[in-house]
């Protein structure tokens, strides 16, 4: 069959919680490879919850579905504060950004306390600022940024990561909304080091099978190199609702 849409291949899937330091109870799902050990991990970042962003957000909700058995991958999505989904609702209420520093540190200490290999931030729109932001307070591989808006990474949070050992990938869009590639790429001059991916035909909410298939192959590309091309058709089982 095809791998498309809202196809859930086979997977381990847990529903989680995470404890902020800040005392709150976060909601998401860790999904595993079925019967593998994963090679590398993505802790997901989703995009601003006050415009309908959060962990079902559906490039992260694809990810989850399906780098587990087609990469070998661990995959970590949650709720930020405040934000709800079919998962639940987590506590808090959203801080713009601020607070949302603990929910960083709750997802990397989750993977670091479940022993998960080589933790990736993936974030996307909000979930990039949190990453630049934070990211580098964590014993994480890297960053991986789906359609960076930089609206609250400020100048010297982003020049922070100049000269940082770990990987920062930067994948724009195209026709993006708030962030093209050529002003992508002097914003980002500020990290000669960051790796910039300028996505043809490419839109802020990677709408569409085809675009969605080059996100994971981007973000599988960073990750675990080995497990491309991916596959687009499954002949396996899969779990039935």
């Amino acid at each position: 069959m095809e791998i498309r849409g809202p196809l859930a291949l086979p997977a381990r899937r847990e529903e989680i919680e995470l404890h902020t330091d800040d005392g709150l109870t976060l909601v998401g799902e860790l999904a595993l490879p079925e019967s593998r050990d994963p090679v590398a991990t993505l802790v997901t970042l989703h995009p601003l919850p006050t415009a309908g962003g959060f962990m079902d957000s559906h490039i992260l909700r694809k990810a989850a579905a399906r780098l587990p058995a087609l990469a070998d991958l661990a995959v970590l999505r949650f709720n930020t504060r405040g934000t709800s989904s079919p998962r639940g609702t987590s506590e808090g209420a959203f801080d713009g950004g601020a607070g949302e520093r603990h929910d960083v540190a709750a997802a990397v200490r989750f993977a670091a306390e479940r022993g998960l290999p080589h933790p990736w931030l993936l974030g996307w729109s909000f979930g990039t600022e949190l990453a630049l932001k934070y990211g580098r307070e964590h014993d994480v591989e890297g960053a991986i940024l789906l359609s960076p808006p930089l609206h609250r990474t400020s100048a010297d949070e982003l020049a922070g990561w100049a000269g940082d050992p770990r990987r920062l990938v930067v994948v724009v869009p195209e026709f993006d909304d708030y962030l093209r590639p050529a002003e992508a790429a002097e914003r980002f001059a500020a990290v000669p080091e960051a790796t910039l991916v300028p996505v043809e035909g490419g839109k802020h909410l990677w709408v569409g099978e085809s675009q969605t298939r080059r996100v994971l192959s981007e973000i599988v590309g960073v990750v675990n190199p080995a497990a491309l091309p991916l596959p687009t058709t499954w002949d396996g089982p899969v779990p039935q609702d």
